[in-house]
């Protein structure tokens, strides 16, 4: 194949990149997801970059389909992506653009939503069940483009139609969350609480040295529970939210949604021990069986001391119903104003928008379509 290629980019080097293709399943065994580089070098008078820059086009796939997963000593049937519970990380750069061939195997259909992503103008690719997309049938697959235009740090992509979101990544259930939804839709009322919150799915114990201040990408994957986050006597520092950069706010705790992402820096800087980090739901309603039951991990320092015979406790993990505490955080909370993240606001309304909206209880016709 002859291809032409200008040179018109700013002097630098760029990655020439190669990836296998294939049309079919890739978690087949021997299928090679790694990729091969090389380097275009502009001549002339610059500094060098300490690395290339990527290509702005990337291309993965996801096999979504059925797997035994063991967890809480529990074994089950659940959704899991490329044979793995959680999913694979996609790595990608601002302004790049993906490309996610999605394969439908299991027994349900199915939506990706790219969570925190913007879409500008692209919002059919966006991942709600009958609000942008139909939902891709089993047996069938679908190519998302992803436009990262503006978006840093940590996303977090999932699952979105019915109760997949609580398979896909979610708290653990022990018995099938789509039959648990099916039967609360039949009978009315809630449906049945999850087994368990976790961190990291499993007792997590996180090793720190003394002095170093850590990033931690904390995602809240639970189904539909804001969550509160703390490390006892340690103060975090939130600097990025959704994959925008914030205000750097110092606080003791954070309020997180269902889904969200938040980029919080920590520093080693107390005694030498075992801290618990907590996680405990937040609600402001009166729903009966909410789920008040915290989940924990170890913030453990290294070196060389006597293990203590507790943990350090937080005292400042607010209560499940402490709007107060959730309000504090959230109006804390400002966009970061810099020349390199700006925001152009309009200052007068010269356009006006009436959206109509339709509901109805009854399947997309195409989307019937579709699955026929």
């Amino acid at each position: 194949m002859d291809v032409l290629l200008t040179a018109n980019r700013p002097l630098g080097h760029d990655y020439m990149a190669t990836r296998q293709y294939s049309s079919e399943d890739p978690s087949v065994t021997g299928f090679d997801h790694v990729s091969t580089t090389a380097i275009i070098e502009y001549r002339g008078n610059y500094t060098i970059p300490s690395s290339p820059s990527f290509p702005s086009l990337w291309f993965s796939r996801l096999l979504v389909k059925e797997s035994n997963f063991t967890k809480l000593c529990e074994t089950k049937s659940t959704l899991t992506v490329n044979a793995s519970f959680l999913g694979p990380a996609i790595r990608a750069h601002k302004g790049d653009t993906l490309y996610v061939n999605v394969y439908d195997q299991g027994t349900y259909r199915i939506t990706i939503h790219w969570h925190g992503v913007k879409q500008p103008r692209n919002s059919w690719f966006d991942g709600p069940e009958y609000i942008t997309q139909c939902p891709i049938p089993a047996g069938t697959n679908f190519t998302y483009q992803v436009l990262l235009t503006e978006e840093e740090g940590t996303l977090f992509w999932h699952a979105h139609s019915d109760w997949t979101r609580a398979t896909v990544h979610a708290p653990w259930y022990k018995e099938d969350a789509m039959v648990l939804m099916d039967e609360a839709l039949q009978y009315g009322g809630l449906t049945v609480l999850s087994d368990s919150y976790a961190i990291n799915d499993t007792t997590f114990r996180m090793s720190i040295d003394y002095g170093k201040t850590y990033l931690l990408r904390i995602v809240n994957s639970v189904q539909n529970t804001n969550m509160f986050f703390t490390i006892a006597y340690h103060n975090l520092r939130v600097v990025r939210w959704d994959g925008s950069y914030i205000k750097p706010l110092q606080i003791s705790y954070i309020m997180i949604t269902p889904k969200q992402t938040m980029d919080v820096l920590v520093t080693a800087n107390q005694a030498l021990g075992h801290y618990y980090m907590l996680a405990s739901p937040y609600f402001d309603g009166q729903a009966d069986g909410f789920d008040k039951s915290i989940t924990s991990a170890i913030f453990q320092y290294n070196g060389n001391y006597t293990p203590p015979s507790s943990l350090v406790y937080p005292t400042n993990i607010p209560d499940f119903y402490n709007v107060g505490a959730a309000s504090l955080f959230t109006t804390h909370l400002r966009s970061f104003a810099s020349k390199e993240h700006s925001v152009d606001v309009p200052q007068s309304v010269d356009t006006r928008v009436f959206v109509t909206l339709s509901i109805t209880h009854d399947e997309m016709p195409q989307c019937l379509l579709r699955r026929a």
